[in-house]
């Protein structure tokens, strides 16, 4: 038994479930369902189902009810069973012929007791689990017969677990650091309390009940996590929401009892993306995974995986019709212990050795089969990789046998012939162009050189920036720069570029649903240039919060560094500086890894420590390290650390956990489309 992680984690959160599923009719809502792809795979609980027929379906008002032939379902869910998630419980079971209802929630018992306004006093004077208890008591009624079997319980299903050292959180998938321009939201919400100056004075009880709500529920099942790993933990934090999350945390009342027995320790250290949006939508991570998920399409209902075209190993003409005919292939290949080595080799592999790797697989994929390959040496292509993929297609035994690597393979093919695969280096070239220009111009400057790039539809050919291309590009500008003088030649500089995107949007002949979202416009004919341009106001507004967005920091102000005589202009992610600063052999104390105490010990410490030799807690004190990154984190970035911290302190151990895994196009949907500080919490 390998020692606990991420994966055995998940797995033994399944166990639970599937020991409850034989002969039921299964619903999965979708972060449980994303947990399952990558924790052990659906062929393991269809197994555990039992029967001939597929009995998985998904968690939605619409969702088929069970006949007379099913009496057992269970329903697998990662939120809160509070308003829309119950009426859509009650709707189903009265559709249905239930008679055994099993109800699994990855929120545990103490935070449904918050989510129902009882006091902390109160709720630890309760006996058993009412919330729960009254649940069970309803699912008897809609089923129709109090003597029938309900029960509803808490198994905490909250990660996603990519590889044994990167896990994310599909749940919380939308959930994003705050902004300046929230600071002002906030005080309009609390017109009676004392005004908030800046994102430092935001606490939680500044937030708005769903937004606290939701950080509660990820505080329950990282504290899971840690009961699970046997750990107890000291709570870090770089930002303003990780602080608020940090310090939840570490003041969660149901795990203190679980931190006075636990044998090991670990330092969990938050990090808020916005302070360094340049890795999230940069393009010099050299990471052949990073590019197949930028460029395919998204797997329906996930946040982190996508689709494999697989009419090719069919009989079927590789058409559009017939695309949708066959089941698409994934990334994701828990139960294929060699397809799932290839898979780590990937993500932990520069991209020319990737594409290498790949073709080793297939080769020797290929030999074993006894498959007539022909060996060539030198630069892997597309079509190389394709032909040996195709050895495959008339060989049912040896498809079976090579599922998963034939997934991986023609992600790789279809990832290399990608149009948007050769406009990544395009981007490369202007990024690093950029950089050289930060350093030598003023921001007006780089802002016309952005101008020209910038053409409506009728002049754009496949080599041109789509109009949410040229966004990724604003956001990498005024994130790496970072602070600057706002001056007349700025602001005419900003208009410029406003005009020619309103422009822009203007004359779109569709709308892709991100510009949906930015404008509030479904269509192109209800987008007014008047309403463009309002648009690209606020686009800026954000922006200009995001070149601010380290203005708090007093160590990580930066993440640009400036070019000399020996040296270009480069960007030094501030994930880098971070583990960096953890690991600094001379152990000064942290200025901005802000430590979070939890009660009146550690407080009692920091205060005699002003006085007395006491040492403060610090992130490296303890032989693991959780760092997770709030907002989402990049593959290269999760390598970066993976491969940073042993090097730094040999022995130590790390993962990395977050939101979601990135790509480019995800930060200006999270930066511009989404209500930060009001997550829909169904109720």
């Amino acid at each position: 038994m390998s020692a606990p992680g991420v994966l055995s984690f998940t797995q033994q959160g399944w166990e639970q479930v599937l020991a409850k599923v034989k002969w039921a009719l299964v619903y999965l809502d979708a972060a449980c369902a994303e947990s399952l792809h990558w924790g052990c795979g659906s062929t393991r609980l269809l197994e555990a189902v039992g029967g001939p027929a597929c009995h998985l379906r998904e968690f939605e008002p619409a969702a088929v009810g069970g006949g007379a032939e099913q009496p057992k379902a269970v329903f697998v869910l990662s939120c809160l069973l509070k308003g829309r998630t119950v009426e859509t419980l009650r709707d189903i079971i009265c559709r249905s012929h239930f008679q055994y209802c099993v109800v699994v929630t990855a929120v545990n018992h103490a935070i449904h007791l918050t989510a129902n306004h009882v006091p902390a006093a109160a709720a630890a004077e309760l006996e058993g689990q009412p919330v729960f208890e009254q649940l069970e008591e309803k699912l008897c009624e809609w089923m129709g017969n109090m003597n029938y079997t309900a029960e509803v319980l808490h198994v905490p299903l909250l990660l996603a677990p990519v590889a044994p050292h990167l896990a994310l959180t599909p749940a919380f998938a939308s959930l994003f650091p705050l902004l300046p321009q929230d600071v002002h939201l906030l005080n309009s919400a609390r017109p009676d309390k004392r005004r908030l100056g800046s994102l430092s004075e935001v606490d939680a009880t500044a937030l708005p009940p769903e937004l606290l709500l939701q950080i509660r529920c990820l505080v329950s099942g990282l504290s899971s996590l840690c009961e699970h790993l046997g750990v107890r933990e000291e709570c870090f934090a770089v930002g303003s929401l990780s602080r608020i999350i940090a310090a939840d945390l570490a003041n969660y009342g149901p795990a203190k009892n679980r931190r006075k027995t636990a044998t090991g320790r670990a330092s969990v250290v938050f990090v808020d993306r916005t302070l360094d949006l340049t890795g999230a939508v940069g393009h010099h991570g050299d990471n052949l995974v990073e590019k197949i998920i930028s460029v395919l399409p998204q797997l329906p209902g996930h946040t982190n995986d996508v689709m494999v075209n697989m009419v090719e190993l069919t009989a079927l003409q590789n058409e559009e019709k017939n695309q949708s005919m066959v089941a698409p292939g994934c990334l994701a290949q828990s139960n294929d212990p060699a397809a799932r080595a290839l898979w780590e080799a990937l993500l932990s592999t520069k991209h020319k050795e990737a594409v290498m790797e790949v073709r080793r697989h297939l080769v020797e994929a290929a030999s074993r089969e006894n498959l007539p390959i022909k060996m060539s040496m030198g630069r892997a292509t597309p079509g190389q990789l394709m032909s040996y993929i195709q050895l495959f297609k008339n060989n049912v035994k040896a498809l079976v046998n090579h599922c998963g690597l034939l997934q991986l393979g023609l992600a790789t093919v279809q990832t290399l012939k990608h149009l948007q695969t050769a406009k990544w280096d395009n981007f490369l070239a202007f990024e690093r162009l950029l950089l050289q220009s930060i350093g030598e111009s003023t921001m007006s400057v780089v802002l016309n050189q952005l101008l020209p790039m910038i053409k409506p539809l009728d002049q754009r050919t496949n080599d041109d920036y789509s109009p949410e291309e040229l966004l990724i590009l604003l956001i990498y500008i005024y994130s790496v720069s970072g602070e600057f003088t706002v001056d007349k030649n700025l602001g005419e500089a900003e208009e410029k570029v406003k005009k020619a995107l309103a422009q822009v949007f203007c004359e779109e002949s569709e709308l892709s649903p991100l510009l949906q979202k930015i404008t509030g416009c479904d269509s192109p004919i209800k987008l007014t240039f008047h309403k463009c341009k309002i648009t690209t106001d606020e686009l800026f507004a954000s922006l200009r919060d995001i070149a601010g967005a380290r203005n708090l920091m007093k160590q990580f102000k930066s993440v640009y560094v400036p070019g000399n005589h020996t040296h270009q202009a480069s960007y030094k992610p501030l994930l880098k500086q971070v583990v960096e600063e953890i690991f600094n052999p001379e152990r000064p104390d942290p200025v901005d890894i802000e430590h979070m105490s939890s009660g009146l010990t550690d407080l009692l410490k920091t205060g005699f420590s002003m006085f007395m030799k006491v040492s403060r807690p610090h992130p490296s004190d303890h032989p693991l390290l959780i760092l997770f990154v709030v907002g989402g984190v990049t593959v290269s970035e999760a390598k970066m650390i993976k491969d940073l911290v042993p090097s730094l302190q040999p022995g130590a151990q790390v993962i990395v956990l977050s939101t979601r895994l990135l790509k480019p196009l995800n930060i200006p949907e999270l930066l511009f489309a989404t209500d930060r500080l009001h997550p829909d919490l169904g109720f």
